[in-house]
């Protein structure tokens, strides 16, 4: 810390209590002067020399046979007037960056001017304040912490906009050529390492980061960090991703970390205050300088102290461009009276539908659609998309534990995303399980209809035992499920049949809808000839993990394939050309009876 000393006189300045400053000497005082509630029992002479306001009330007092002066709404109050006092007797005092606005502003107040005396008090401190404080980092930012105290005298005197302007400036200067100190959370320099012999290496300073200044400006009041941030951001040489960092350092030093503390009574103004400043402060370019999970939690404050409704919709129009970035736990923002769930939903749901118009202006969604890049370039030039699609699925599966949610708003969110951008089911169709295992009351018609937002030929293999396992599922989930691993299994022993034209299975691997609504026929489909014996081995050995529900079903499904399996076994090509109506389990059992020959009976 830079500091000044003025005067080579001892100090003599003597405290009679709290309230009584005198001067040691031979000589009477013959003035008294009234600061706040301080009375200074002091000499004319060497005061007068050096202020022209005390030459004027001095004057005054004369004129009413007074020998006291009141000194109102002083600057600085007590002890910035000492300081002046001290220095009209030529008494030490030392200036620093904790006090030396007090005495700018004072000095001012008592008009210590050129035209007074040369050098005089203002002329001293301001080649103090340009040629030291203002050159220093550090005493920058206390000497203009310290200006508010000293409003409006230190906005008068453009203290504060000097201090500003070196603060914003230093920040913009190249990180290699920064040699002052300065706070940050990384250390600077590595610890000494000593080896056998007891020789030190040297110490090897780090490079310094680009937002070295972000934590030491933190301790500002809002509105003067307001100003500095402006006046950075206004020098037009900061990543918008540092000024990010810094409004996050900012709110974090400065918001409540609890969610009683945000709603509660007590500095509501303030903290209202501070999150509207520092959405207004966030980069000009809605997509650069913040993490989404920054904004998210923002928003969420922003929407329990009641922040202006303009921001929070420039807020979420942010987030929208970013949301690829957040996490479940980012989006879990509480509700508000009136509503009843757990968490916002509402505002989730506004985010997405954004998202997705944003996605759609575009062009993004429409090339997903036409997929003209392929499989490898899907995923590679969308993976903002599959990203957004988990994340919702991802908050769909922790809403659901939520009573109050309506299926109606779990749907509706379900469905706010592209097919696109879920090209695995796995994470809606735990979502769907949850939401089942909590709301025991849906009828057939609500688990149809909940269901239906699942593809079972988008599930896993995981995904699709743990479902055939499901006894929460509809029925009819549940042999979409077993029959669509059948299918599963029979692909994966086609390839060998298939490379022979005359043992092609025509609808081995058909997955269409039309044979979702027929597991029983398709089924049968695909188990014609050898296909069948190559994988009736593997699908029989996991039928013990199923429950008893789906062992039936799937037992049933088995008993389809195995008449079909029996009946002409020498003309695969008859086998083949058969319609798929005919085998069905009741034809399949009339037409094998018929081509059975008979027995008869030797007596």
């Amino acid at each position: 810390m830079k500091f000044m000393k003025l005067g080579s006189k001892p100090d003599t300045f003597q405290a009679d209590g709290k309230s009584i400053r005198y001067v040691s000497s031979d000589l009477a005082s013959d003035v008294i002067i009234n600061v706040g509630e301080v009375k200074f029992y002091l000499h004319k002479f060497p005061l007068l020399s050096k202020s022209s306001r005390l030459q004027k009330l001095v004057s005054k007092a004369t004129e009413e046979n007074s020998d006291e002066i009141n000194m109102v709404d002083f600057p600085g109050g007590p002890k910035a007037f000492e300081i002046c006092a001290k220095f009209c007797y030529g008494m030490t005092v030392t200036l620093n960056a904790y006090n030396v606005v007090a005495a700018r502003c004072a000095s001012e107040y008592l008009e210590m001017t050129e035209d007074i005396d040369r050098g005089n008090l203002i002329f001293k401190i301001e080649v103090f304040l340009n040629s030291s404080i203002l050159r220093t980092w550090k005493d920058s930012i206390i000497v203009l912490q310290t200006t508010k105290s000293l409003l409006p005298w230190s906005e008068d005197l453009k203290i504060v906009g000097r201090c500003i302007d070196s603060i914003a400036s230093k920040t913009s200067v190249d990180p290699a050529n920064v040699t002052w100190s300065y706070t940050f959370n990384r250390k600077l320099a590595e610890p000494d390492k000593i080896i056998e012999d007891g020789m030190k290496f040297r110490e090897r300073t780090e490079c310094v980061p680009k937002d070295w200044w972000v934590e030491d400006i933190c301790e500002l009041d809002i509105d003067l960090y307001k100003r500095v941030m402006i006046a950075v951001k206004s020098k037009g040489r900061m990543d918008g991703s540092v000024i990010g960092e810094a409004l996050k350092t900012y709110a974090v030093r400065w918001l409540p970390d609890s969610i009683e503390n945000l709603v509660s009574e007590a500095h509501s103004w303030r903290k209202k205050s501070l999150v509207e400043t520092i959405i207004c402060l966030l980069p000009s370019d809605k997509g650069m300088g913040c993490s989404c999970s920054f904004l998210l939690k923002l928003l969420k404050v922003a929407i329990l102290v009641g922040a202006d409704e303009l921001l929070r919709e420039d807020l979420i129009k942010r987030i929208t461009m970013r949301l690829h970035e957040a996490s479940v736990s980012d989006l879990l923002i509480p509700a508000k009276s009136p509503q009843i769930t757990k968490y916002d939903v509402e505002l989730v749901q506004s985010i997405v539908n954004q998202y997705a118009m944003h996605e759609k202006r575009n062009g993004s969604l429409e090339a997903v659609e036409k997929n003209e890049k392929g499989i490898d370039g899907f995923v590679l030039g969308n993976g903002s998309l599959l990203n957004v699609g988990r994340l919702i699925d991802g908050y769909l599966a922790e809403i659901a534990r939520d009573p109050n949610l309506t299926l109606f708003s779990f749907i509706d969110l379900s469905k706010s995303i592209p097919e696109s951008a879920r090209p695995i089911h796995d994470g809606i169709y735990k979502a769907i399980d949850t939401y089942l295992k909590e709301h025991h009351s849906l009828t057939k018609s609500d688990k149809k209809k909940i269901c239906g937002l699942m593809d079972v030929k988008k599930l896993t293999m995981d995904a699709s035992m743990h479902a055939a396992q499901n006894e929460r599922l509809p029925l009819r989930v549940v042999v979409q499920v077993l029959f669509f691993e059948q299918v599963r299994a029979s692909a994966a022993a086609q390839p060998a049949v298939n490379n022979h034209p005359h043992n092609a299975s025509p609808s081995a691997t058909n997955t269409d809808e039309e044979e979702c609504e027929k597991p029983a026929v398709a089924a049968q489909k695909c188990k014609n000839g050898k296909l069948v014996k190559k994988s009736s081995k593997n699908s029989r050995s996991g039928l013990q993990l199923l429950p008893s529900r789906s062992r039936r079903i799937f037992d049933k499904l088995w008993a389809v394939g195995k008449g079909g399996q029996g009946e002409n076994r020498s003309s695969e090509t008859s086998a083949s050309s058969q319609s798929p109506t005919s085998l069905v389990p009741g034809d399949t059992k009339s037409s094998g009876s018929s081509s059975r020959p008979r027995r008869h009976s030797i007596s």
